[in-house]
């Protein structure tokens, strides 16, 4: 059987070539396509032999893309135009043009291609460009499901949802029944490593945002605790990790990290943003999504590692609010707070270990690629879902 032949739309560092790569598909990406020039360069990096067209995808010809005759597309559109933290300024937002350009192209192609998948932000299935990417699906004759999922349905201990969407030529089933509803879990199929997976525990995932939401004190009714969160989002961690079906962050972390004092938080962050910090240990079974402006910015952006596994965190916190700023130093220092290394969150994100960044890559371009790109191992097993028959 001949390999399947992949176009790759906002390819990135190349999170879907990598799902492609492991969802075992005898496929091959015949053009790769971004305008960012330092993604541009880690995919060259690792794709060394893909055709990479550095270039936007509105510059791309009718003509140039009949004769690429491929028979899937892999794409993640940008997503700052539906983001909650965002305008949402949607198909009017400058960044929606590129897609409205491929949506527009499509149904003009000699051959329509049998596959799609595009992932794209929660918020993107109620904006006005789905609207159209689903009219442009029923009129070339694809059927399609579409998905909120983070990559705890699969056991990895990393909140990131995500919307996906599969769609096929007609001629070919799906090996699942579709349904108009959005699913929030990996679909039952004929094999047993595709069966149902629970879906996250509500409020465990959190948008791709620069700010996710921040519990403010709201008097002692609120049942406000030694740090900024109610007794409630304590209760939802506690059951996080204490989820046996949840991987343990210490399997993600990097056993010798040179010079890790590197990601210590610096005392300026800790003395501003202690009460706000989503603080995890190695033992814990969860993460709040990594965005692009982690290791830069502190609010919103991702977990803190306690790298001093034994101290308690309560004891660290506990009064606080009556020392000088140098005593809290002092007490908040005790926990070794760091942030995650960009390889820590690239392996989160499910990326092979033989994935790298060039050396002139730095740490916070590292964090700003991985927080734009997508989870590895969800992709590919959509990928392998999309492309089995009944």
């Amino acid at each position: 059987m001949a390999a399947l032949r992949v176009l790759e739309l906002y390819s990135g560092i190349g999170g879907m070539h990598c799902g492609l790569t492991e969802s075992g598909a005898a496929a091959k990406v015949v053009a790769a396509v971004d305008v960012n020039t330092i993604a541009n360069e880690v995919y060259k990096y690792n794709f060394p032999n893909a055709p990479l067209l550095p270039k936007s995808i509105e510059g791309i010809t009718l003509q140039e893309l009949d004769s690429l005759s491929f028979d899937m597309i892999l794409m993640s559109p940008p997503c700052q135009p539906f983001t909650r933290i965002g305008l949402q300024g949607d198909v009017t937002d400058p960044r929606a043009k590129s897609f409205l350009h491929v949506l527009e192209v499509l149904p003009r192609l000699q051959k329509t291609p049998k596959y799609i998948l595009l992932e794209n932000v929660k918020g993107f299935e109620s904006s006005e460009a789905r609207d159209n990417l689903i009219r442009m699906l029923r009129t070339c004759g694809y059927h399609f499901q579409e998905f909120l999922l983070s990559p705890t349905c699969l056991g990895i201990p990393n909140s990131r949802l995500r919307y996906f969407l599969l769609a096929k030529l007609q001629t070919e089933p799906f090996a699942f029944q579709t349904t108009n509803k959005i699913l929030e879990a990996f679909p039952s199929t004929n094999e047993s490593e595709l069966e149902h997976s629970d879906p996250p525990i509500e409020g465990t995932s959190q948008p791709d945002t620069d700010q996710s939401a921040i519990s403010r004190p709201g008097g002692p009714e609120t049942g406000i605790l030694y740090k900024m969160e109610t007794s409630e989002e304590l209760q939802r961690k506690q059951t996080q990790d204490n989820d046996p079906n949840m991987q343990t962050l210490e399997d993600f972390l990097e056993e010798d990290t040179e010079d890790i004092s590197q990601y210590l938080l610096p005392p300026k962050s800790l003395l501003r943003y202690a009460l706000i910090l989503d603080i995890v240990k190695p033992t814990c079974r969860r993460s709040t999504c990594f965005t692009k402006g982690y290791g830069h910015y502190v609010e919103g952006t991702g977990s803190v590692l306690q790298g001093a596994a034994d101290v308690e965190i309560s004891s660290a916190y506990k009064s606080l609010e009556t020392l000088s700023d140098e005593e809290k130093l002092a007490k908040l220092s005790t926990l070794r707070l760091r942030y995650f290394t960009p390889r820590e969150i690239a392996n989160l994100h499910g990326f092979p270990t033989r994935f790298g960044f060039p050396e002139k890559i730095t740490t916070k371009q590292r964090y700003r690629l991985l927080g734009n790109s997508l989870n590895v191992h969800v992709v590919a097993k959509l990928i392998s879902i999309l492309l089995q028959s009944h």
